[in-house]
């Protein structure tokens, strides 16, 4: 399992646009946050890195999301991780109880848009839809037993980084000035589909 970072992308640039099918069908876009902050995450089912930081993501939803837009984008390729498939998607939401919209970016072009590179990496916008912190929830990490088994014993994701930056973006307080990239599995690329960025 390769271990990708966050491209990192560039402080104070816009929210790229998109329209994306949540879990229920319905349509979600940016435009559904106009006014107010935005968290949007690259997530997806099967990634021990997004398995671990998952209750956390649930609790960041619970405590934040009356006052911060939270979306999560699942961009893998399907056909070859059937387990990221749009119906697996709608059982992780119940399983995980993700009260955010967990959207499917089927052609990648959202992934792209944000220069989205692992799974679990998190894009953090003002009310003006400006990016205020990317990187890291935290600092902690699944521990890998063996391949394809993984447990928390170095410790549960707690959200300490996002936290803080939420707490000081609602505060109207100056950002984190440290911001270390996220850490998890690459994206799936489709053959072919695969950013400049990539690899």
């Amino acid at each position: 399992m390769a271990h990708t970072p966050s491209t990192m992308l560039a402080l104070g640039t816009p929210a790229p646009d998109f329209a994306l099918t949540d879990t229920d069908g319905s349509t979600v876009s940016l435009g559904h946050y106009t006014g107010k902050p935005l968290l949007v995450m690259f997530i997806c089912n099967h990634c021990p890195f997004v398995i671990h930081v998952a209750p956390e993501l649930a609790r960041l939803a619970a405590d934040y999301g009356d006052q911060v837009g939270i979306v999560a984008v699942q961009s893998n390729d399907v056909a070859n991780y059937p387990a990221d498939a749009p119906d697996k998607m709608a059982e992780e939401k119940t399983k995980r109880g993700y009260t955010f919209p967990y959207l499917y970016d089927a052609d990648q072009s959202v992934a792209k848009a944000y220069t989205a590179a692992c799974t679990p990496d998190f894009f953090l916008f003002d009310a003006e839809h400006k990016l205020a912190y990317r990187g890291q929830l935290d600092s902690t990490r699944p521990y890998r037993i063996s391949s394809g088994n993984y447990d928390d014993r170095n410790g549960a994701a707690n959200g300490e980084d996002m936290r803080a930056a939420l707490d000081a973006l609602l505060a109207g307080k100056p950002m984190p000035e440290q911001q270390w990239p996220s850490i998890g599995c690459n994206i799936k690329w489709i053959a072919g589909n695969e950013p400049a960025y990539f690899g």
